[in-house]
């Protein structure tokens, strides 16, 4: 830094600390509302003004233009995936200019690593370098004027100690003093805000990412022969068709379960523990068999590769199944919506690690597939109200409208927030049992109230429950049910009367 980078130092502080105050409105001690988008998008402008190069480089603008595009999503729906979505785009806008080309996924994840890593420390850092330029300009008058504050400066403390010793009304008024209470939590939360918003305003560039090709060399690994892989390709597939075997005769079939063993254990409990089998098969065929391996020449052990993956895809499906059998006896949930997403990112990652193998692409060619299967997902997914496609599901299928699935959980249902409040006023507009519907309408009663009050509050209020708001508005009507009064638990149930006690005692006298 040179004393010519003054004045742009000084502007990009400034921006610092205005951005700093907006996170705080939109973050601070509050569930994020519009405010997020528009601090999103206020960072976006923060940093083009600032940095002239993302308008000339093409990389830069197409970055910049995703970030704006996700800011303005975060205007009706904020929420975490499209945030880290936001940041990541906005990252690699400020990075891309100092970047030749775009290369690779895996050398981008390398720079995004770099850049997040070093960013800590790049307040302290620049601190540093202004103190030094400052101290070096000043140095002629700084000194002097130190020097000349040491005797006044030390000498007072001094004395004002010996005097508050000795005279109790001094010392009285020094304990007296009161310093402002300081949240540490609030301002440990402003570090971590500026120091992110300075490493996007002036990021740090890692310029010699480690290529994947030079990371993976094709060399022989010890213990990894033609023969042993071979043999373990040939166990693995026999392993892989029992399961699926057993999956084709209990879960695709539908055929009763052996004694002892429930639906929910056979559906729930398999489905993690098999996609964790289909990611150690995917990290097999990487280590196992690299382009230009001895082992990836095979003809013998491409055909069994193929198998395998097929049977890993198979079992991905499998476990699909299990989560959605275990969705129609139950409840769907977000987490639930969320891991079938998963189950299909890995199925496609499968067969992308077995189309490298034998099409004989490289590291980098899968890194970017990948990626790009990533960013189909996430990207519509942030924007997905998975709550509401939830509270639908499980009102549509409950035991009260007729549905073949349990009873409806009205505490989970609260516990969705606002996304489940059309749902249950359409479920409460059908003739339901009296005690049900009573419960319902408290419920629903709760939700509206808490919804009122976040759009009542301009720092939670959204677009998105505005319009959600004006359609509960108009389905209840002007004459909406009013519940028993009553105290009531979190799901809406009264308390259960105590039984009486008895009038004589129960054993004779």
């Amino acid at each position: 830094m040179t004393p010519r980078a003054f004045p742009s130092f000084r502007i990009k502080l400034v921006l610092t600390l205005g951005l700093v105050v907006l996170a705080d409105l939109a973050f601070w001690s509050v569930s994020g509302g519009s405010m997020v988008g528009a601090g999103a998008l206020a960072w976006v402008l923060a940093v083009l003004a600032v940095i002239p190069a993302a308008w000339r480089d093409r990389q830069a603008r197409i970055a910049a233009a995703a970030a704006v595009l996700l800011a303005a999503s975060m205007l009706d729906r904020p929420g975490a995936p499209a945030w880290i979505l936001f940041w990541t785009a906005l990252t690699l806008g400020v990075l891309s200019p100092r970047a030749p080309r775009f290369d690779d996924a895996g050398r981008w994840l390398q720079r995004l690593a770099f850049h997040t890593v070093v960013a800590q420390f790049g307040p302290l850092l620049d601190g540093l370098r202004v103190a030094r330029l400052w101290v070096q300009g000043r140095r002629g008058r700084l000194l002097p004027v130190l020097a000349a504050l040491i005797l006044p400066l030390g000498g007072g403390v001094l004395f004002l100690a010996l005097f508050s010793a000795a005279n109790p009304i001094i010392s009285d008024l020094i304990a007296r003093l009161r310093l402002p209470r300081v949240d540490m939590w609030r301002v440990l939360f402003w570090a971590v805000a500026a120091v992110s918003i300075w490493a996007t305003l002036r990021p740090r560039f890692m310029r010699r990412p480690m290529r994947l090709s030079a990371a993976m060399p094709a060399r022989p690994t010890p213990g990894v022969s033609v023969p042993s892989v071979s043999l373990s390709l040939g166990l693995f597939n026999t392993l892989f068709a029992l399961q699926n075997g057993l999956d084709i005769a209990f879960l695709w079939s539908g055929a009763r379960l052996p004694a002892g063993v429930t639906f929910a254990e056979y559906a729930h409990r398999g489905a993690y523990a098999l996609m964790a089998t289909a990611l150690l098969a995917g990290l097999f065929v990487l280590a196992a068999l690299r382009p230009g391996a001895a082992t990836a020449r095979s003809g013998p052990i491409r055909a069994l590769v193929t198998l395998w993956v097929a049977q890993n895809v198979f079992l991905v499906a499998s476990c699909v199944l299990r989560t959605w059998d275990y969705v129609e006896a139950y409840s769907l949930t977000r987490m639930r919506i969320a891991a079938l997403l998963w189950m299909g990112l890995v199925a496609v990652g499968l067969v992308l690690i077995c189309w490298r193998l034998l099409r004989g692409r490289s590291a980098a060619w899968l890194f970017n597939a990948n990626a790009v299967a990533a960013l189909l997902v996430l990207v519509p997914a942030s924007q997905v109200d998975f709550g509401a496609i939830a509270a639908t599901w499980n009102v549509r299928h409950a035991r009260e409208a007729g549905g073949p699935a349990v009873e409806l959980d009205l505490g989970h249902m609260r516990a969705l927030g606002p996304q489940a409040l059309i749902p249950l006023i359409e479920l409460e507009r059908r003739p339901l049992a009296p005690e049900f519907a009573d419960r319902l309408a408290y419920v629903r009663g709760e939700m509206m109230s808490d919804l009122l009050i976040r759009q009542g509050n301009w720092r939670t209020w959204t677009f998105r429950d505005q319009r959600r708001l004006a359609r509960a508005e108009a389905l209840l009507g002007p004459s909406p049910r009013i519940p028993q009064a009553g105290q009531r638990d979190y799901a809406g149930h009264l308390p259960t009367p105590a039984a009486p006690e008895p009038l004589t005692s129960a054993t004779p006298r």
